[in-house]
């Protein structure tokens, strides 16, 4: 089943040129337009609903930090733009509506929706709330045929109005959320819509948030942690959409760059660096092709080490998890990654370290966040140069996230 679009001619109004999404032919998330036009998109211009819930935070910052993730994500999706100053950015989120929760208690509001039920300890955000009509007061979009009733979420994304929700909490310790959850259709190998199939695709899942039919990703945000904290959410809902399979296309090739094949690009016993323990000194290089790892307790060690552009946790020299300072050069193929500029149409490997980095250390400046811009900028963006495994030009992994 592919869904066509939804009431692109109602508010807000959307552009009729269709090298834009959303558009007046297509504005909802999962349409099947998305497929169809894929290649044509020259940029995307999402429409985030951002909620407040941290009675400590307030409006002004959340607008402050909205607007800076925002910035980090447009400059994130400038294809190689250390090289190319002109790159333009393809993600361009809008905000759609500011909402703000706050009643003027301690921690959270009375209005963040917590399961009463969860096990002590679980995570108890409830997604599912947030779909429901009493929560449609709140997001304050009248149904233009019947105004006096409000749209739900589930309507809002049907409709085009909204394509992703960004929300703020306090740390307290009472709210415990996954940092990004997504459930999405999934399309077989020719990008085809499976039926109505669908799978969590984000990094953990709420078994109680509702199938609306349509793709959406809930991204939570700490409110008293910065803008690279919320890139790295955003960075494992690219890597739950790769584990999912919802993109069967998008899986295959991530996989390489991400490098979670290393049991069958090195034949270990395990297909990440995600399996070492959260501890420094777990991977080492005792030389510029050689990579040394222990997990369970047991040493590994790879010659002829090559990587290729690490994940949100490990880049290409990391030494352990989070590790984006080490200044030891590791070879890598990130900038050239399927392009295939050396002798024989061979990726080129040059020596890594962190101080490519420095440039992104305003952008995001804590957790990962000046890692992942980098990485993002070499993933296959617009008029990218890399060739899928039969030599056609790769597609642009941007829209997958609107799938």
């Amino acid at each position: 089943m592919m869904l066509s679009a939804g009431f692109c001619v109602a508010e807000p109004n959307y552009t009729q040129d269709t090298s834009e999404w959303p558009n007046a032919a297509s504005c909802a998330n999962s349409d099947a337009w998305l497929v169809e036009h894929h290649d044509k998109i020259r940029v995307m211009r999402p429409r985030v609903l951002v909620i407040n819930f941290a009675n400590a935070n307030p409006a002004k910052r959340m607008r402050q930090q909205t607007e800076q993730l925002i910035r980090a994500l447009a400059e994130s999706t400038r294809y190689q733009g250390y090289k190319n100053r002109s790159a333009p950015a393809f993600l361009q989120y809008k905000v759609f509506k500011y909402v703000d929760l706050r009643d003027g208690t301690s921690g959270n509001s009375q209005l963040t929706p917590v399961k009463k039920d969860a096990a002590p300890g679980a995570m108890n955000f409830d997604n599912g709330a947030l779909f429901s009509a009493r929560y449609a007061v709140y997001w304050g979009v009248r149904d233009p045929g019947n105004p006096e009733r409000y749209l739900r979420l589930d309507e809002l994304i049907d409709r085009g109005y909204v394509h992703e929700i960004w929300y703020f909490i306090d740390p307290d310790g009472k709210v415990r959320c996954f940092e990004c959850v997504e459930m999405k259709p999934r399309y077989d190998e020719q990008l085809r819509r499976i039926s109505n199939a669908w799978v969590q695709a984000g990094n953990g899942g709420d078994e109680d948030q509702p199938w609306i039919g349509r793709s959406v990703r809930i991204n939570c945000l700490n409110w008293t942690r910065g803008i690279g904290c919320g890139m790295e959410n955003l960075g494992h809902a690219l890597e739950g959409m790769a584990h999912s399979r919802a993109i069967p296309y998008f899986t295959r090739y991530f996989y390489e760059y991400a490098m979670f094949d290393l049991d069958t690009r090195y034949g270990l016993p395990f297909n990440s660096l995600y399996a070492t323990k959260m501890a420094p000194g777990q991977v080492s290089y005792p030389a510029v092709r050689t990579m040394r790892v222990i997990v369970n307790e047991r040493t590994y060690v790879v010659s002829n080490y090559v990587a290729a552009g690490g994940n949100v946790h490990f880049p290409p020299n990391a030494t352990g998890h989070y590790d984006q300072n080490n200044t030891t050069p590791v070879l890598s193929t990130i900038e050239d990654w399927r392009i295939g500029s050396g002798a024989n149409g061979t990726d080129v490997a040059k020596a890594w370290s962190a101080n490519v980095l420095r440039r992104y250390a305003e952008d995001a400046p804590d957790c990962m966040g000046k890692w992942l811009i980098y990485w993002r900028q070499n993933m296959p963006g617009l008029d990218n140069r890399q060739k899928d495994d039969g030599g056609r030009p790769m597609k642009n992994w941007w829209p997958f996230l609107f799938y």
